[in-house]
């Protein structure tokens, strides 16, 4: 009986330890998965993000600092051609304004797009000049409230609330037709909320591709910070993004 036991002991033993690696080994091999899947969406993510900035640099400079530069050509053939303009200091004058203004345009433009300029730059003022230059276009207008105690220092946490401010106002001016954008970044204890509201003409929630670029990139750099992403939008009632995460 005793060496039955004894057997049985073992063999339980050799048992339990199969069992053991054997769930170790697939539990590895899930986390090894998981990691290279992580690391997939995660290089997908950043090539529709690189994607994204590269079509938002295009239409920057074809919209802004082309028109301008576009416009200062125009003047010069004009005085070339003519060889005499009636008020030629008003006309030189406005051609330097204008090129003055596109070098400004690629100048905030180079800025906004650099890390180290991110990094070294508080929210407060990334957010205030991307209104700046929203509200110089004449489009519609920005406001801003930045609650005073807001600080933050860890640049993805900096970087994900001004990226996800640009992505919305983007959206908003070249698809909502709105008049006015309200932007509020508030912290209550160690919790952030950042809230930006249009009055545009809406659209269907339900409807929402959730393969669009711009949704699409909102919220994946919500989840670089564990953030929560809710979305509103009533037709002809406007837009509203929340980004809640904890700081």
């Amino acid at each position: 009986m005793f060496n039955i036991i004894f057997v049985a002991f073992l063999i339980g033993i050799v048992v339990f330890i199969y069992q053991y690696k054997s769930k170790r080994k697939q539990h590895l091999q899930q986390i090894n998965i998981l990691d290279q899947n992580h690391k997939k969406e995660l290089l997908e993510t950043q090539i529709e993000i690189q994607t994204n900035t590269m079509e938002y640099i295009g239409r920057e400079i074809h919209d802004n600092v082309g028109q301008k530069l576009t416009l200062a050509s125009l003047y010069i053939q004009q005085y070339l051609i003519e060889n005499k303009l009636i008020n030629t200091n008003t006309t030189i004058n406005s051609t330097n304004e204008m090129i003055n203004e596109a070098l400004d345009e690629l100048r905030q433009l180079s800025k906004s797009l650099t890390n180290d300029y991110i990094k070294n730059t508080c929210i407060s003022q990334l957010i205030q000049e991307e209104c700046t230059r929203i509200n110089s276009l004449q489009i519609c207008n920005v406001t801003v409230y930045i609650d005073p105690t807001v600080h933050l220092d860890s640049y993805i946490h900096k970087s994900v609330v001004y990226r996800i401010t640009q992505e919305f106002l983007q959206n908003s001016i070249k698809h909502s037709r709105c008049k006015n954008i309200s932007i509020v970044l508030i912290k209550q204890r160690e919790h952030l909320t950042l809230s930006i509201k249009d009055d545009g003409i809406g659209f269907d929630i339900g409807k929402l591709k959730n393969d669009g670029i711009g949704t699409y990139n909102i919220k994946k750099r919500a989840q670089l910070v564990n953030g929560l992403i809710k979305l509103d939008s009533q037709k002809d009632k406007g837009t509203e993004l929340i980004l809640e995460f904890s700081i």
